[in-house]
Formats: structure tokens, sequence, C-alpha cells
């Protein structure tokens, strides 16, 4: 099956950020994080990751700030419970594998919990992780989705963010 949406890397990045997979407005969109609810553009504003709070449609100026965007699921689009995981799991963890073994960035940050989780294998908190792909460091961040406001945690952003600067 082709990708819902490309992946935005290249070999000069900081920071991947990492979305379990495309929702459906994104998907429908053809660009990353464009539901209205959706608090990631913000966030990368207020941590000061990007200098300006840029809109769905501009997600390929992030290149300029050093931070790329891919998913753990490329072929599928909805909310976690849409998709079929425990059927995609194994060729998702070695796709992305592969994917950041070849960019090479300082860090990977799932923008989930499912995500990290599901690419680690098991329950997982918040922040870093001790495991590592090659150089690349592991972060795992509250999820910016709408639906997930329950468990909304910006310190953790920001947190990450200071990563990335350092």
């Amino acid at each position: 099956m082709p990708d819902v949406l490309g992946d935005l890397l290249d070999q000069s990045l900081r920071a991947v950020l990492c979305g379990t997979a495309v929702g459906t407005a994104s998907a429908r969109a053809g660009v990353h994080y464009a539901h209205k609810q959706n608090k990631f553009w913000r966030i990368l504003h207020e941590t000061g990751l990007t200098p300006e709070l840029l809109q769905p449609h501009q997600y390929r100026d992030l290149l300029r700030y050093r931070i790329g965007l891919t998913d753990f699921v490329k072929t599928h689009s909805g909310m976690d419970h849409q998709l079929p995981l425990p059927e995609l799991r194994e060729s998702a963890r070695a796709r992305l594998r592969a994917t950041i073994a070849e960019c090479r960035p300082r860090l990977l940050a799932f923008t989930s919990k499912a995500a990290g989780q599901n690419f680690l294998g098991g329950k997982r908190d918040y922040g870093e992780q001790v495991e590592t792909i090659a150089d690349t460091q592991i972060w795992i961040l509250p999820s910016t989705s709408g639906a997930a406001n329950g468990s909304w945690r910006p310190e953790i952003w920001h947190q990450f963010a200071d990563r990335v600067r350092s």
C-alpha cells in the first residue's frame, strides 16, 4: 500500500517527530497535523521550536528549523483504535528503524504515547527513553490531538524543546 503522506526528512535534522498515523483530517488535507483542534503547531511555537506559529500547510518549513516528520504507520490513516496495529507493528518498527538510521537525527520523539509504546514494545512513561537507534535518543511526548486533551502535559514538550536546543 502507498504511504498516506510522505515523510519530511533530510540529513541535518535535530529532531524527527513521529505520530502513530496520519489523522483523517490530515489525510483529507494532504498535510500533517491538519485538524483544527490539534495543538501540534501551537506547542512547537510555544516551546520555541519554531519562531513563528506555522499553519499545517506550511509543514515543509519545519526543515528550516531542522525538524522532520514521519509516522509509525505510513499506510493507514485514522485514530489509533481504527488502525490494524497488531498486523502492522513489526513492519512499521522495521521501516521506522531504517528511516531513522538513514537520516540520523539527534532525537526521535513520538508525538503520542501509543506510537512510542507500539515502537518500543510495551508500557512507557513520557520523556526520554533508555533505548536509542544508533546515536538517536528517543522521547515520548503527550499527544497533541484534541481527542487526548485529558492527558495533555505541555511541560513534557517544553523539556523536549530544551533538549533539542542543548
